[in-house]
């Protein structure tokens, strides 16, 4: 199956402006404590461009291991008594799982999906690209976030660098997505930051904070490990009208059916 050709579009529109900022500069590469070497971009810094493998995350609070890839979560989430009780009763087999009927899985959720994931990098912008549904997400270098914001799915990211760590703060979401497949939630007042490091040639660490006080009665964390796949490797196109089997097999429900 081809890759999307909006993904192409995409892909030469957002590393054209690195390439013509920088030619001639030999790339740059920095020998960590332990002997691994981390690539540098052309400007100076920790290269994340690739494709990457990275952990299902279907619940957030748990922790995991598969080779270079991991997660660990907080244990038990700190749910307001509220949120708690709600999340108690969810049930997608029965309740209805959004995804369900093809909408956007939101920011976080789309992180925790087991499909790759492509990140482009320039000092403008850095790109999201995710296999799951085809959906991309950008997050802008060199503005703060709207005074005025609508809500979106994906909200609005803002980046920064602190050092060689990448940080990226999100808001704007509208609320009506789920963290992770077994459904915990979040309203629309959360606030997420990612701390992104490329630990070394293979591996990419990414700690996400999030602080939602309509949900959560304090911040908490989750922390995966990354691994670059193999040179040649390519996203695929994704279609959830083609492939969404949890639906026309009967595993979870469309919301509006009771």
């Amino acid at each position: 199956m081809k890759a999307c050709s909006s993904t192409l579009f995409l892909v030469l529109t957002m590393t054209a402006p690195l390439i013509g900022q920088t030619e001639g500069v030999a790339p740059k590469t920095v020998r960590r404590a332990q002997g691994a070497e981390v690539p540098r971009t052309l400007d100076g810094r920790p290269d994340l461009n690739g494709i990457w493998d990275h952990p299902y995350v279907p619940d957030m609070e748990k922790t995991t291991q598969n080779g270079l890839m991991s997660q660990q979560g907080p244990g038990k989430l700190p749910f307001a008594p509220a949120a708690a009780a709600a999340f108690q009763k969810y049930d997608p087999h029965f309740d209805g799982d959004y995804t369900g009927s093809c909408l956007p899985f939101g920011f976080l959720r789309s992180f925790n999906a087991p499909y790759p994931i492509q990140i482009l990098q320039t000092p403008r912008y850095i790109g999201f690209l995710f296999e799951q549904n085809t959906w991309f997400h950008v997050a802008a270098m060199d503005r703060k976030h709207p005074d005025k914001l609508e809500p979106t799915w994906f909200g609005d990211s803002i980046g920064r660098w602190d050092g060689d760590t990448l940080v990226i703060d999100t808001i704007g979401f509208n609320g009506q997505t789920r963290l992770d497949t077994v459904g915990h939630q979040h309203s629309d007042a959360m606030h997420v930051v990612q701390r992104i490091q490329r630990v070394d040639a293979q591996r990419l660490r990414m700690e996400i904070s999030i602080e939602d006080p309509k949900t959560y009665t304090e911040p908490w964390k989750n922390t995966r490990i990354f691994a670059l796949m193999k040179p040649g490797a390519e996203l695929i196109e994704y279609s959830c009208e083609e492939n969404n089997r949890d639906f026309t097999q009967g595993h979870i429900k469309r919301p509006a059916e009771k």
